[in-house]
């Protein structure tokens, strides 16, 4: 795989790699993207490490073929032999809920899972990785859609309650970003938008409580692109497939503009259930994200909300992880 710099221009279109047997670690593979990513790779013909915590949590994983190996973020050492052997680490897992009275630690955490997942990887002899990182790393302000080339949060920024995680991402992309060009790892990032999907408990989750009273209210003007998880999963899987994504960052996400109500009505049209009765809400927060370099370079397409609704509806109606979530094809 060919190295380039962080955030060089686009290069000339190269041949698909093709991921037929390739061996990739997956950090976080028992966490909600985690599945979803698990399943598409497998589904493009790779064998799938599953590098995490608890693997007796996962016997559903092994029984299909995904050979778990127990790691922490916090284990250097474990991470290393987590990654032995493969030909690429999907770096997936960090921490999410911490305290805001230890704001710092919380940063502190994430950066230091980055440079233990890159340091691991080097000595392990991995040389190309994918970092899942996520949308709310730019920096609020400007009125057209964020590019990748934003600017992102840095752990300089004042803090908030509610941006401390966003804060923490961004300094552990930048990290991530700075020790693999030291250490000459193809680093690719992606920062997917507002991810919904089976088994989600975070916004689905919370729309779905929200869908579950008879009255409800509902936000009217959020501009959230949202997209679905196994969307986010095609397009880590195209980056892997395409050597000239090294050293790119891709925003993953719905189309500019798309707004909670829009979810909403997505969801009526796909048959999930609704109260009788819906008031919005005001809630002018807006973020609006230019997807158009993983359209051009990847190919990669998200699909339309219903269309994602109705399968993770399905897939939850089944009533266990165990199922396999469905996957878009590789073109």
């Amino acid at each position: 795989m060919r190295r380039r710099p962080a955030h060089s221009p686009a290069a000339a279109p190269s041949p698909p790699v093709t991921l037929q047997e390739a061996t990739i670690a997956v950090t976080g593979a028992t966490g909600f993207l985690g599945r979803y990513l698990v399943d598409v790779l497998q589904a493009r013909g790779a064998r799938v490490v599953a590098v995490v915590r608890s693997p007796e949590k996962a016997p559903e994983l092994e029984a299909r073929g995904v050979e778990l190996r127990r790691a922490d973020l916090t284990e250097p050492e474990a991470l290393e032999e987590g990654f032995r052997g493969a030909d690429a680490v999907v770096a997936n897992a960090g921490l999410f809920a911490l305290s805001y009275r230890k704001p710092h630690e919380y940063i502190e955490t994430n950066l230091q899972g980055s440079r233990n997942v890159i340091d691991a990887a080097s000595r392990a002899g991995v040389r190309r990785i994918v970092k899942v990182s996520t949308s709310i790393v730019y920096r609020p302000g400007g009125r057209d859609s964020h590019s990748e080339e934003h600017p992102l949060r840095t752990a300089q920024d004042r803090m908030w309650p509610w941006n401390v995680y966003a804060i923490s991402k961004a300094a552990a992309e930048t990290e991530a970003w700075r020790e693999a060009d030291v250490r000459g790892i193809e680093l690719s990032t992606v920062r997917p938008g507002g991810i919904y999907g089976a088994f989600d408990t975070n916004f689905t989750r919370v729309h779905e409580m929200l869908m579950g009273w008879p009255i409800s209210i509902y936000p009217a003007f959020f501009h959230n692109p949202v997209v679905y998880a196994a969307d986010v999963a095609d397009g880590v899987a195209r980056i892997l497939e395409n050597d000239a994504s090294a050293g790119r960052a891709y925003n993953l996400a719905g189309e500019p503009g798309t707004t909670g109500w829009d979810f909403l009505r997505a969801w009526r049209d796909a048959g999930g259930p609704c109260p009788r009765v819906t008031i919005p809400v005001p809630l002018p927060v807006r973020m609006r994200l230019s997807i158009a370099r993983a359209k051009e370079e990847l190919g990669w397409q998200n699909r339309p909300m219903t269309e994602g609704i109705r399968e993770l509806l399905a897939v939850e109606a089944a009533g266990s992880a165990q199922r396999r979530i469905g996957v878009p094809s590789a073109n």
